[in-house]
């Protein structure tokens, strides 16, 4: 089995599944990212050493970097497509769990986790220990963060939060809409799809909300994207809802059983990749039909929590590279010049 993953090719499915292997905390274990073409036919394996418990977040960069957080042991992580793996320790240390990017160059990271307790019933049967952050009194917030390309904090922003079924969990999965400026989330497994304005640092009315008692099951949000065309997809666990802007669910994709948690659109916007938590599997849908194309299994119950397609590293804008172009010449021209004058002076020796 490969230690470390193959040069990325366009397609390329990422798959954080990590290995649990601690009989006392379900959570725990060898950290691991599988690297599968678009047909979900495994190429490779990144096993990683920086992380403790469940790997996920995982989402690309315009540069091509791949990013994925481990939130209980508060590490970020850059992926290079030359292989390096880069902690990114200059980070406030919090609970991040995935990253947005703005079309500005700047990025926002959602704190998974807030508040600074369990609920009974959830804590009877969880198998793992939430860590305060270092030096809080507190999981955190859950709060959404805005940096610079650079990784200097720009501002916090003060999303609220459901806490879903176990009462204390933040951001948990979020797109920006194409507008730029709103950001749409949830605290999974709780029944209220958010929005906050980025613009105005306000928090707008829930583009979607449910209230019990529920008739059925109970109503869940999981992760999301929105495709090419602008329309937002949003898992709830047992199948796949794209909403329009007006909070209206216009069409609903099944998948089989319960679990469905993390979610990515490809490019062209005519497949979406799901994957169970529950189960490990990954499948590969038909957005136009509905069907399941390709499937595959990573081998692990429960530690599913991210996937990303590599959609290739973007060129910068039209004006970038113009100006580079131009800086390019005027270093030739300077180089002409100098090579001319040293020309004339051995002549005139």
């Amino acid at each position: 089995m490969s230690e470390s993953l193959k040069p990325f090719s366009r397609g390329d499915v990422f798959v954080g599944a990590t290995e649990l292997n601690d009989p006392l905390d379900d959570h725990a274990g060898r950290g691991r990212i599988i690297q599968y073409d678009k047909n979900l036919k495994q190429k490779a394996v990144l096993w990683l050493g920086a992380t403790s418990h469940l790997v996920g977040g995982l989402n690309f960069d315009a540069r091509g970097v791949l990013w994925a957080f481990d939130s209980h042991a508060f590490v970020v992580l850059n992926i290079h497509p030359d292989g390096r793996v880069q902690i990114r320790d200059e980070l406030p240390t919090r609970a991040f769990s995935h990253v947005t990017f703005a079309k500005d160059g700047s990025f926002l990271l959602g704190e998974h986790l807030a508040g600074d307790a369990v609920r009974p019933e959830v804590a009877a049967r969880m198998k793992t220990k939430i860590p305060f952050f270092p030096g809080g009194d507190r999981f955190g917030d859950g709060h959404v963060w805005r940096f610079s390309a650079d990784g200097a904090l720009l501002r916090e922003y003060a999303t609220q939060t459901h806490g879903g079924m176990a009462g204390f969990l933040g951001v948990t999965h979020s797109a920006l809409a194409p507008d730029g400026r709103t950001l749409v989330y949830c605290s999974e497994t709780g029944p209220r799809l958010m929005r906050y304005d980025l613009a105005n640092d306000r928090q707008l009315p829930d583009l979607q909300s449910f209230q019990p008692p529920f008739q059925g099951p109970p109503e869940m949000f999981f992760g999301m994207a929105y495709g090419p065309d602008g329309a937002l997809h949003v898992l709830r666990g047992g199948r796949i809802d794209i909403v329009n802007g007006r909070g209206e669910t216009v069409r609903s994709i099944p998948l089989e059983g319960f679990g469905w948690a993390t979610l990515a659109i490809t490019a062209d916007g005519r497949f979406a990749y799901a994957g169970s938590f529950f189960t490990g599997q990954v499948v590969k849908v038909s957005l136009t039909t509905g069907a399941v194309v390709h499937s595959a299994s990573t081998g692990q119950a429960r530690a599913l929590a991210g996937i990303a397609v590599f959609a290739g590293q973007k060129r910068a804008p039209r004006k970038k590279r113009a100006a580079g172009r131009k800086r390019a010449v005027g270093k030739k021209k300077t180089v002409r010049r100098a090579a001319r004058k040293a020309t004339r002076r051995r002549v005139r020796r």
